[in-house]
């Protein structure tokens, strides 16, 4: 790979990892042993918050009145999206059973898990579509109690256009916590909730972390980072739409990278002048945050050929992959390792981070490379389940029990054994015809 570095990321300085999960980890266990309590006070310690932590209906009700109509009817265009498409996952979800041998049946059932928590982030933005995002997927799945959690934002709480989309969505209880208190009190069941079975969501470190302390007794969808984004382009690419859905993934946060490669010089150097003039454009704290992603985090790399474009986006693999280039179908075919892929010019990331209808929780830090995003699936345990009947019953017998014996495993082998002798017919005894 001959790849001209244009512009380079500069290196990361090591991270504080083991304090933040030494907080977690005593925020956790205190949560575990105070339960309600221990929750109301970090809510009131943390997020300045003193009111009811389960939001009763009628809040709900005079927050959906506080809403503007437009903002509904956006709402609503992308809930249906979101939710259909969550359904068509679901139909793609099959029951099946067949026979694969004469008296040996099989199959596999998908059941959705009893009850899931969905983590809605707060803090600088009111993340309306995280909201659709987790929940209605939930509810498409089948889900039977869906939890939301959110922080307050101050001493207002949730914000009304997203309490509304919550309640929208299909969340059965809203509970005003936030960070590692709102993650613990799903998974715990408290303030009149069944204990979660998974937890989803995007979230800060602190609820990055406390999912990933908590998995494995509860469920969870992954453990995600900062956002990032790579772009390709070729010449057939507008320099200014390039370099504002750049800014417009930048604008996340200071951690947020943001990845550019073309084949196309002049394409690359007019991308690298006009980026900080769309920064600059955006309203504080945005331009200052997606200032610092591009200073600190941004790269421009030139390549050979779109090949070379193609494999250095299988090697990022990225959580957002965006092509702007000719022959879609050739990219479509060729790129495997992405969160999400987003195809032409018309497209943008803002789509499906927003109202497309494809979930936007998707893997950060090259877990792309092995994993997809949120989806019903993550909702359903795939389960399997056999019947054997007398036809079969020989031949798998004798095959289970002379695997066993050769693994050493003889309590496997009797077990298989006294199938086989039992369903041998029994023997008929001559009739006696002593007087």
């Amino acid at each position: 790979m001959t790849v001209e570095v244009l512009k380079s990321a500069r290196p990361i300085p090591a991270q504080q990892g083991g304090d933040l999960s030494d907080t977690v980890r005593i925020m956790l266990a205190r949560l575990a042993t105070g339960g309600e309590e221990a929750a109301r006070d970090y809510a009131r310690r943390l997020d300045g918050w003193d009111g009811p932590v389960a939001v009763p209906p009628a809040t709900i009700r005079t927050a959906a009145a506080q809403v503007p109509a437009d903002l509904k009817q956006a709402i609503g265009y992308a809930h249906e999206n979101i939710r259909r498409f969550a359904e068509a996952q679901r139909a793609s979800a099959l029951d099946f059973q067949m026979e694969l041998r004469p008296g040996l049946t099989v199959g596999q059932r998908q059941i959705p898990v009893n009850a899931a928590g969905c983590y809605v982030p707060g803090g600088r933005y009111a993340h309306i579509a995280s909201a659709l995002m987790s929940i209605a997927t939930a509810r498409a799945a089948g889900v039977p109690h869906i939890t939301a959690c959110s922080p307050p934002r101050g001493g207002a709480g949730i914000p009304p256009a997203l309490l509304y989309v919550m309640a929208l969505a299909g969340a059965d209880r809203i509970l005003v916590l936030g960070g590692v208190q709102g993650v613990a009190a799903m998974a715990q069941g408290l303030f009149g909730t069944p204990p979660a079975d998974i937890l989803v969501g995007p979230g800060n470190a602190f609820v990055a972390e406390a999912k990933r302390q908590l998995f494995g007794p509860v469920g969870i969808d992954m453990v995600a980072g900062p956002t990032d984004l790579m772009l390709l382009a070729d010449a057939s690419a507008d320099p200014l739409t390039v370099a504002w859905d750049l800014a417009a993934q930048a604008e996340h946060g200071a951690t947020s990278p943001v990845w550019f490669a073309t084949d196309h010089r002049p394409l690359a150097e007019a991308v690298l002048r006009l980026v900080p003039h769309c920064l600059a454009e955006l309203p504080e704290p945005n331009a200052s945050a997606g200032r610092t992603a591009w200073d600190e985090l941004g790269e421009v790399k030139l390549c050979d050929s779109r090949e070379e474009m193609a494999a250095l986006a299988d090697t990022y693999a990225p959580e957002h992959l965006h092509v702007q280039a000719r022959d879609p179908d050739w990219w479509r075919a060729r790129l495997t390792a992405f969160g999400s892929r987003f195809l032409g010019v018309e497209t943008t990331v803002a789509f499906g981070d927003k109202a497309a209808g494809p979930n936007h929780v998707l893997p950060t830090g090259r877990a792309a490379r092995y994993t997809g995003g949120l989806s019903v699936h993550k909702f359903l345990k795939t389960v399997t389940w056999q019947r054997v009947g007398d036809p079969a019953l020989p031949e798998l017998a004798r095959a289970t029990a002379t695997i066993s014996r050769a693994e050493g495993m003889e309590g496997h082998a009797r077990s298989a054994d006294i199938r086989l002798a039992n369903s041998r017919p029994p023997v008929k005894l001559a009739a006696n015809h002593e007087g």
